[in-house]
């Protein structure tokens, strides 16, 4: 990847970091670790891979992407945002008694969201019907889905994923971010999906291992993706609440909100980051 555009990238991925603190700070409650863990794949996503208009959220042509595990909207919130679908502003509004900003996307109130999601499996089982309904249709379109790890326990998944083979989606990109911790600990404790890219491959996709923070190997990983035959699985190694440096790899930054004092310690680590990198 050349460096001007992994610097776009690094800085659009701060900038994400920067608005999954601020959302959840406000709202006083939501999910930080694991929006902050693909907040690279989000800021892939927005700023360069997808073909979408933000002044036109219902293009019809336009790349679908369903955020299947809809607990780290907070992360796809900020993607919007700051790529102009609503303002930036409206971030604090997170969880507010009145405010378009829930704890799980809504795609009645909110503009970009494609799938309104929450139910582990319901949203990737939902993105392969699109992906499904765009091949009938003749249609150059994309579908992109995000997972947790600790999502794939649910069985439904695996039906999707059934769905997707049968049909040959090569349209459908399936992106399992495998930080390696669920809300109730870590995912070989609860319930190990492991070996997930074997268990991938036998269902019928390719499949692709890789480091999610990374934007060299994300770069890499969709352009498999656009020269598969088949449905394509990403799964990232990331680090669960990456950006912020009390909440990595910490499995209690699931679901809890930072206070004051984190908040502080959070948005300073994340300016200078991104002063660092506007420099």
């Amino acid at each position: 990847m050349d460096s001007v555009k992994k610097k776009e990238l690094e800085i659009f991925a701060t900038q994400i970091r920067m608005g999954i603190i601020e959302s959840t700070y406000n709202a006083k409650a939501g999910h930080p670790g694991g929006s902050l863990s693909s907040a690279d794949v989000f800021a892939y996503l927005y700023g360069y891979e997808m073909r979408y208009k933000a002044d036109e959220p219902k293009w019809e042509d336009r790349d679908r992407f369903v955020l299947s595990k809809g607990h780290c909207a907070p992360g796809l919130y900020s993607a919007l945002a700051y790529k102009g679908f609503f303002p930036v502003e409206d971030l604090k509004t997170l969880r507010h008694i009145g405010s378009y900003l829930q704890g799980h996307p809504n795609m009645n109130t909110v503009p970009g969201v494609d799938m309104s999601t929450g139910s582990l499996g319901q949203g990737v089982s939902v993105a392969g019907g699109m992906a499904k309904a765009a091949k009938f249709m003749g249609k150059d379109i994309n579908v992109y889905s995000v997972l947790g790890d600790g999502e794939i326990e649910e069985g439904q998944v695996w039906e999707a994923f059934m769905f997707a083979a049968q049909y040959n989606l090569d349209n459908f990109c399936v992106i399992i971010d495998s930080n390696g911790l669920q809300i109730d600990g870590s995912c070989e404790e609860v319930m190990s999906a492991e070996p997930i890219d074997e268990k991938l491959k036998a269902f019928g996709f390719n499949v692709t291992v890789i480091n999610g923070n990374d934007f060299d190997e994300l770069e890499g990983a969709f352009e498999a993706f656009h020269k598969s035959d088949k449905p394509f699985a990403i799964i990232m190694k990331t680090i669960k609440g990456l950006g912020v440096s009390y909440m990595e790899n910490e499995v209690g930054w699931h679901g809890k909100a930072p206070n004051e004092e984190e908040y502080n310690i959070a948005m300073k680590e994340l300016t200078d980051k991104l002063r660092e990198l506007e420099a």
